[in-house]
This record gives C-alpha cells, sequence and structure tokens, in this order.
C-alpha cells in the first residue's frame, strides 16, 4: 500500500530550503522503494494464487526484476516476506522456488479440516442468526455460475466463499481463525492443482451433495458425515503414487511462468 500525504497549503514550516530538497527526497526514495517491493509481492501473489507459478518453479531474481522494471532489492525484500508466510522456500545451492507440499502434509490439513469445519456445521445449524439454506445457496450459484462458464479461476474463489460461508455461519471467532490458518489460499491452490483433472460439472455436483448433506443430515451425525465426505474427497482427489500434477519429483524449472 502506497501512502499519500496531503499537504494543507495554508500551513508553512519554517525550514531551509535546501534541507527541505533533501528530505523530500529521501522520502519520495523510501516511498518508490516501499512501493515496488509491495508491488513485486503483489504481482507475486496473485501468480501464485492464480496458479500461474506452480509449486516448485523457481523464481529468478534478475529475470523478475527486468520484467517489472524494478531493481533486485525490492524483489528480495518480497521474496523474503512470502518466505515468511509459508509461499516460497529458498535454497542456498538452487535458489528460490514456489513452495511445494507433500501428500502426508495434505493428508494431515485435510483431516484436521474435516474435524473443524464439522464443528463449523454444527455450530452454524445450531444457531438461531442466520439462514444457512439461504446463506450456502448464494454461495452455491455462484460456483454453479462458474462451472457452467467452465471457469477454473471463478470456481475456485466460489469454492473458497462457499465453505468461508460456513466457517462464518457458526459464529465462532476461534474456529474461523483457525480455519483460515489452516486453509490458506495456498493449500486451496494445491487442492485445485490436483483436483483441476476432475471435470468442473463433477466438481459442481460433489459440492452439490455436500451442501444438500449439511443441511439435511440429522444434528447427532453431522461432524461424522462431514469427516466422511472429506475422507472420501481425499481418496478421489489425491493419488498417493503420483507426483504433483505436470512435476517430476527430480524436475527442477529455471524458469518464471509469463504472468
Amino acid at each position: 500500500m502506497t501512502l499519500v500525504f496531503e499537504r494543507n497549503p495554508a500551513y508553512k514550516l519554517s525550514i531551509d530550503e535546501s534541507e527541505m530538497r533533501t528530505s523530500n527526497g529521501r522520502s519520495a526514495k523510501l516511498e518508490r522503494g516501499i512501493s515496488a517491493s509491495k508491488r513485486v509481492e503483489a504481482h507475486l501473489r496473485h501468480a501464485i494464487h492464480a496458479g500461474k507459478l506452480r509449486p516448485r518453479q523457481r523464481i529468478i531474481e534478475e529475470d523478475l526484476a527486468q520484467e517489472l522494471k524494478v531493481s533486485r532489492g525490492p524483489v528480495r525484500e518480497a521474496l523474503l516476506r512470502l518466505e515468511r508466510d509459508g509461499l516460497v522456500v529458498t535454497t542456498s545451492r538452487r535458489g528460490t522456488f514456489i513452495r511445494d507440499i507433500s501428500l502426508t502434509e495434505i493428508d494431515v490439513i485435510f483431516r484436521m479440516r474435516a474435524k473443524l469445519e464439522g464443528l463449523c456445521v454444527r455450530y452454524m445449524r445450531e444457531s438461531t442468526s442466520n439462514d444457512p439454506e439461504a446463506l450456502l445457496g448464494r454461495a452455491l450459484k455462484k460456483l454453479k455460475a462458474a462451472a457452467a462458464k467452465n471457469s477454473e479461476e471463478q470456481f475456485f474463489n466460489a469454492d473458497m466463499e462457499l465453505h468461508r460461508t460456513i466457517w462464518k455461519a457458526a459464529n465462532q471467532p476461534l474456529l474461523y481463525r483457525t480455519l483460515n490458518q489452516l486453509m490458506n489460499p495456498y493449500i486451496f491452490i494445491i487442492a485445485r492443482a490436483y483436483s483441476s483433472r476432475l471435470p468442473l460439472v463433477h466438481r459442481r455436483d460433489n459440492h452439490e451433495q455436500y451442501v444438500r448433506m449439511i443441511l439435511k443430515t440429522p444434528l447427532d451425525k453431522i461432524e461424522i458425515e462431514v469427516e466422511r465426505y472429506f475422507n472420501g474427497l481425499y481418496a478421489r482427489t489425491f493419488e498417493p503414487s503420483r507426483a504433483f500434477p505436470d512435476f517430476d519429483t527430480d524436475h527442477w524449472t529455471s524458469e518464471v511462468a509469463p504472468l
């Protein structure tokens, strides 16, 4: 974010002109540096979230700096923040790569998510402050529209929105924060990369069945049924015997995909 300072024309500072020029020059330089770094970060985050930069793909600082017309300093700063957030990893000999996640990690994440989302569904159903059928109906409508357009990007966003609608409707802030941290956009992206092997129409049907199930299942069985759904989803989507789609285990690309 770039901060814009608006000067009051009626307010005058008693300051030496040369000192003011120096101060303004430093401020402008600092602002350019911050904005460049943030611009690089936003560029990379969008590329990762859109699936244009894939797990294990290498980011070459010099190429990225030339592409965005910035120096390598802002690129390094942006990469440090992305590494802190777990989106990229840097190795001393190979360089910086988009982070990959093992199937073991994904299995654990799905098991945790199943239990937590099951709780959310229970709390959502027990709450008298919202209408789950109307809330999920609106979210499902967006997902169906994305499937009708055969838009992977819109479907991905609608998928995230549908589940976050459930988390919010539970009215349990701790659960919502925990699920948001666990199921960050990158995890959704990993799941999408695998699930994209399934036609959108099948994924749409799966979500329709899920919504119908969480609205109609007796409350005393709902958590078990949500866990069963996610266990089945994991089994259908991820194949433990196969590496990440389109990537060989020992292959590391040396190019940044055009954005």
